[in-house]
């Protein structure tokens, strides 16, 4: 028995079956017993489709023959592929035997073979109560802290809103119905006419072959068996199609089919497809927008309005005539509608490039904090605490700073274009008219992610610059330029594509039309024609420049956390999140270098040191904790040191040497208790779990959450109140409230009092005034912070706040292969993540944040602190001028605390004088010392900046374990590193460089002459 006729027979027995007995259909029948059966309902079946042709007043005898008029023209070249090897003498013979009552001696109608392949179509069965009970997969739709719509979250084939039949006009349920399955309401689930109707036609017509589905067999197709082109499909379909009709009702039917059909723009289901091409929802649709989305299932790429309008406007007309033609509208209505504009908004309208890492973030915040397992399965509103604006300007300022990095470097490398679009170009100029489709499937899944279900919800768009109405006015590699999708559809550069190179230069189209001249950078000799690329556009008079960016390999991260609430504003958990879906900010740890320092300042002043209290910035080495182990001996990052500093200036240039030592006596009066002590603040403040009880804990040796590191700069501006970051609101679900987040005030740091924090931001303001972050001094009125930068520069970081947001950005290469890499010698925290830091700032404050000097004092921490005039070397209090300190007050007076660490008499000792008396006038010493930080002879003071040789140095740290770099010997003031007597001393306290101005010699503490001739 021919094989397509074996198919044939055996999706027959099935239409019998449906039709004929639908309570009782079989899904199994035995070859050698049951031939007989098959041959009766087979018989019955057909009985049953010419007396529903009846009905039509059709002859269904006269529709066969009339098919088969002509075999060769139907089982010719031009028949279709699935009819080839079709002997239609045998299925005419075929009929006659089954609708005739024959009984033909050559028959060629074996009973054996058509129900082996019947059987094994119908096994493992899908069944029809699991469509009763389906939920179907949904996009829940996250809205900005503006309450406006800024992403999506959904699964492949997801990307729906459900709503209930209830909630459809009746209009548009018609609209649909008149264009899918005119007779939805009378049949069972299958139309035996519409089956046979397309039967014939496909005889009778070469090209793609009818379905004749009703609308329960779409949904079945859609939502059960799949939508392979097979007739072990068709007949799976049609049984779970009959017995689908029997658990669920006409609307419910009709609701899963209008919540469950794919109408392009990636939009499943009638209210996002209402949303996505007309921007409302589907009760606010009119009647010409319901026949357009009614006429799309049909062939939803063949007739989008995007691409084809005029192919719209004809599906939609013929709609409105078929609603028309059933009662549904009048002619006049009809004849208003076809006149009606497309209306369609421009796509991609409410959809956005950015925000792929939080949200993410917001779907584990789903989970954990609103018990949701999933936000696809069910349709969710989600209110984020996202700024979209800034959030756009974060990644492209990470973006462009991790790429100037590795530019600056050399490490750039052209490594090929994105994508190239010469075949794109050539099917477009090569686009001819192809034939109207009888159905289109659902768009395969994007190739952006393997699954949508975490992914940041939403398709990436197109191109910033959306299609014109007039399509066939662009250019074809502008049309190939804006419908292309990019690998990489987070990256804010523009994608451009090359149309000339050679001799006389590159030149790259941009999606708005124009051309631009390129500098082609580290690809020069490799672009070939048609690349795309990315670039960054050079503004001006005449016509646009554009500079080649490429894709760094080097990795970063940046967190924008608003102070008083923890609210996310921005997040960026890497370069990419098509590259790599790793959140950096939260999920992974990474040394954090200096940025962890200001705990250890925070411990000292806390225990009442003040900000001009001196710490020797010289070679220290601490005994092993506990006597086990090794001995510490940190450096410096450029391996000298200072001598006698003041605490301010030693955390704004970020001197290990100064840190280390404040764990002697500066916290408490043994090391290992002041390491506890600042690992107890640690603790408090949630930086960690557990506290690693090693000495170069305190220079950032153990890594950190970013996420956890900018609470704790949060706390810092809030005078030790410290928020906790989160970036969900609430959820609601049909407009009922699920969650909403608890209005938590910030948790106070109680290791530490506000008059220590406060000292502490005066100190990090310094940080960006004059110290690391000194490229922050054009807005260091309002902004304090701290760079970091970790062992061998594996890690650049800078953590800062204004009054309103607090700021963290880290690069660094990722350590997925077991092996640390470094930045590079010099690729510290100010000079990669402090100019990143800078741009977000700046964006911060074009995007609605405030941007207000650093607040005083609150009134709390007011009324302990005094505000006095020093001499920003020596720390030493002044009658005038200097630079203004704030004093802890004890008892209502000042602590001094300026000799503390440090005594007088070392300070003397160490004392260089000039060659004919000494400095200053002096009265009872107290002053002299003041006077060998800074003071000119005769009592006459420096203008001159005191910080003016650091202000462009980078004095960031590793943890303390590196080489002096120098090629001077390091030493303790007044000898070498092999301890032998140095007259002219490296490192002295006079010299913040390292070197020496004068040589020393002893000096009397009570010497009362004034009689220096000069410094």
């Amino acid at each position: 028995m021919n094989a397509i006729l074996i198919k044939l027979f055996a999706t027959a027995l099935t239409l019998s079956q449906v039709t004929t007995r639908p309570d009782a259909v079989r899904t199994q029948f035995d070859p050698a017993k049951d031939g007989a059966e098959v041959v009766a309902i087979l018989r019955d079946g057909c009985a049953h489709m010419r007396k529903s042709f009846d009905i039509e007043d059709i002859n269904l005898d006269e529709l066969i023959s009339t098919a088969m008029e002509d075999p060769s023209a139907v089982a010719g070249d031009n028949a279709p592929k699935i009819l080839h090897g079709l002997d239609l003498t045998e299925l005419n013979t075929s009929y006659k035997q089954f609708c005739k009552g024959e009984n033909p001696a050559n028959s060629p109608f074996e009973a054996g073979a058509v129900i082996a392949f019947y059987n094994n179509a119908v096994k493992d069965l899908p069944s029809a109560e699991a469509l009763r009970d389906i939920k179907l997969p949904s996009a829940s739709v996250i809205l900005d802290a503006a309450g406006k719509p800024y992403s999506e979250t959904f699964e492949t084939h997801g990307r729906r809103l459900v709503v209930p039949i209830s909630g459809v006009p009746d209009l548009v349920q018609k609209a649909f119905v008149a264009a899918e399955d005119k007779r939805f309401y009378q049949h069972h689930g299958i139309d035996e006419r519409g089956v046979i109707r397309a039967f014939v036609g496909n005889l009778a017509s070469p090209g793609r072959p009818a379905g004749g589905s009703t609308i329960t067999q779409q949904v079945v197709k859609n939502l059960s068996v799949g939508d392979d082109v097979t007739y072990e499909r068709k007949i799976r379909e049609m049984i779970v199609a009959s017995r689908l009709e029997r658990l669920q009702t006409k609307p419910q039917i009709l609701g899963l089919y209008l919540n469950g059909i794919y109408l392009g723009r990636g939009a499943y289901g009638i209210e996002m497809a209402a949303r996505s091409w007309f921007g409302k929802s589907v009760g606010a649709l009119t009647l010409p927008e319901a026949a357009l989305l009614a006429g799309l299932p049909k062939g939803p790429n063949y007739y989008s309005p995007d691409k084809y309008p005029e192919r719209a406007r004809e599906r939609r007309a013929y709609v409105l005539s078929r609603m028309k033609e059933e009662g549904t509208i009048t002619e006049a209505e009809m004849n208003t509608a076809m006149a009606a504009d497309l209306g369609i908004k421009p796509p991609d309208a409410a959809r956005q490039d950015s925000g792929f890492y939080l949200v993410d973030h917001l779907a584990r915040e789903a989970r954990t904090f609103a018990g949701l397992e999933s936000l696809t399965n069910a349709s969710y509103t989600l209110r984020a605490t996202v700024n979209a604006g800034l959030q756009s300007a974060v990644e492209g300022a990470l973006q462009e700073g991790l790429a100037t990095y590795e530019r600056g470097t050399g490490r750039a490398r052209y490594e090929g274009p994105e994508l190239n679009l010469s075949e794109a170009i050539k099917r477009i100029e090569a686009a001819a008219p192809v034939p109207e489709p009888a159905a289109e499937p659902a768009p395969a899944p994007e190739a952006q992610k393997g699954s949508r279900k975490a992914a940041g919800a939403k398709a990436p768009a197109k191109s910033a610059v959306q299609p014109t109405r007039q399509p066939t006015r662009q250019p074809s590699w502008q049309r190939a330029l804006i419908s292309a999708r990019p690998p990489l559809y987070d990256v804010r550069w523009p994608l451009a594509v090359v149309l000339q190179t050679g001799k006389n230069g590159t030149r790259v189209g941009l999606p708005d039309g124009r051309i631009a001249s390129l500098e082609p950078g580290r690809a020069r000799g490799k672009l070939q024609l048609y690349d795309a690329v990315r670039v960054r556009l050079r503004e001006g008079k005449g016509s646009p420049r554009a500079d080649l960016r490429v894709r760094p390999t080097v990795q970063g991260a940046a967190i924008v956390l608003e102070n008083r609430t923890g609210k996310i504003l921005a997040m960026s958990g890497g370069f990419s999140y098509p590259l790599s879906q790793l959140n950096r900010v939260t999920q992974t740890v990474r040394q954090p270098g200096s940025t962890l320092k200001p705990l250890t300042y925070l411990a000292a002043l806390n225990a009442g040191l003040q900000p001009n209290t001196l710490v020797m910035d010289a070679p220290v080495t601490l005994p092993p904790i506990g006597g086990v182990g090794d001995s510490w001996s940190p450096k410096n990052y450029d391996g000298g040191g200072s001598g006698a500093t003041t605490i301010r200036r030693g955390l704004e240039f970020s001197k290990n040497l100064v840190t280390a030592r404040l764990l002697q006596g500066g916290i408490a009066q043994k090391a290992p208790d002041s390491l506890q002590r600042v690992c107890d603040i640690a603790l408090e403040a949630q930086l960690y779990a557990e506290c690693e009880r090693y000495y170069p804990f305190v220079l950032g040796a153990q890594p950190v959450r970013m996420i956890d590191l900018a609470s704790f700069y949060a706390a810092i501006a809030n005078e030790g109140a410290r928020p906790s970051a989160y970036a969900l609101e609430a959820v609601e679900r049909d407009g009922r409230p699920v969650y909403s987040h608890p209005g938590k005030a910030p948790v106070r740091i109680g290791s530490a009092d506000r008059v220590a924090f406060y000292q502490l931001k005066t100190m990090l303001q310094g940080v960006t005034q004059h110290g690391t972050a000194a490229a922050l001094s054009g807005i260091s009125p309002y902004v304090a912070g701290k760079t970091g930068t970790s062992e061998n520069e594996n890690d650049a970081w800078f953590a800062g706040f204004s009054n309103e947001i607090t700021v963290v950005v880290w690069a660094g290469y990722d350590n997925a292969d077991g092996v640390r890499r470094t930045l590079g010698r010099g690729q510290t925290g100010g000079h990669v993540s402090v100019p990143i830091a800078r741009a977000i700032f700046q964006a911060a404050w074009a995007n609605g944040v405030a941007r207000t000097p650093l607040a005083p004092p609150s009134p709390e921490a007011k009324a302990l602190i005094a505000d006095l005039p020093i001499e920003p070397r020596s720390g030493q209090r002044v009658a005038g001028g200097g630079v203004i300190e704030h004093f802890r007050l004890k008892g209502g007076q000042v602590a001094d605390t300026q000799y503390a660490l440090v005594p007088r008499d070392t300070l003397y000792a160490m004392r260089p004088d000039a060659e004919d008396g000494d400095y200053g006038n002096a009265e009872d010493g107290a002053d002299v010392a003041g006077d060998l930080f800074g003071n000119l002879p005769g009592g006459r003071r420096t203008t001159e900046d005191p910080f003016a040789q650091r202000r462009s140095a980078e004095t960031d740290d590793p943890w303390g374990l590196r080489r002096d770099r120098r090629e001077e010997p390091q030493a303790w003031p007044g000898r070498d590193r092999y301890g032998q007597v140095n007259p002219v001393p490296f490192g002295s306290p006079f010299d913040d460089d390292g070197g020496s101005r004068a040589r020393q010699r002893r000096r009397d503490p009570d010497y009362l002459f004034g009689d220096d001739p000069g410094y």
